[in-house]
């Protein structure tokens, strides 16, 4: 038997069949649970740049891969065709958050399971998953964490801050000190009592004491 007459057998003609209802009901439970996924996103987004793209994507993600696996579990040449078309499409599309790859892979995966036809592999998984992310992305920290840039005019002045520092904040390291001819720069990573920010004003007006600003800080970048 020649490789022509692989193709040319009615093996092919049998899985190029398709059920319409079966292909209903596979995309609509890519949508429920694309919408979900987009919830679960909206919920746990930590930042302040909200993307409407990126979560239309997770939606049409977990259809489009439907669709794919669908095409190619019932038609073999079809298939052979997804994969030549597929390896030469590159995506370069910028990731803002460590977090939005598990979305996307998420999204992806939900498309596969259901394209194979597991729905209830799907819907379990999918509820396990936004359940862990909840319980992640609500969990508060104790204090939040500040970095306090000071300009003081001289070595006093510096001490008298460090000692404000000490009796009205949970903790402090300094991360960076500069000196020069106008004066003393310091950069100080800290923790509040309660969440008050009123030594602020305190050390302000120490004497020696040009400037201060404090900055919320999460670990990574200063917001």
């Amino acid at each position: 038997m020649t490789f022509n007459d692989i193709f040319k057998s009615s093996f092919l003609e049998n899985v190029s069949e398709f059920s319409l209802l079966d292909t209903l009901i596979g995309l609509a439970a890519a949508l429920v649970i694309g919408l979900f996924i987009f919830l679960i996103y909206k919920k746990t987004l930590t930042g302040v740049m909200y993307s409407t793209g990126f979560a239309l994507t997770l939606v049409g993600l977990s259809l489009v891969t439907t669709l794919v696996i669908m095409a190619v579990t019932s038609n073999v040449v079809l298939s052979l065709g997804m994969v030549g078309a597929l390896s030469i499409v590159r995506f370069r599309a910028a990731i803002k958050e460590p977090v939005e790859i598990v979305f996307l892979f998420w999204s992806l995966a939900v498309g596969i399971v259901i394209g194979a036809g597991m729905i209830p592999l799907a819907v379990m998984g999918s509820a396990i998953i936004g359940v862990i992310l909840l319980l992640f992305a609500n969990r508060k920290v104790r204090s939040n964490p500040y970095i306090l840039v000071l300009s003081c005019a001289d070595e006093g002045a510096e001490g008298a801050v460090l000692d404000v520092l000490g009796k009205e904040t949970a903790g402090y390291n300094v991360k960076s000190k500069t000196v020069s001819a106008s004066g003393i720069e310091l950069t100080a990573e800290l923790r509040t009592k309660n969440a008050s920010t009123a030594f602020v004003n305190l050390v302000s007006r120490l004497p020696g004491v040009e400037g201060a600003t404090l900055v919320s800080y999460n670990g990574e970048y200063l917001a």
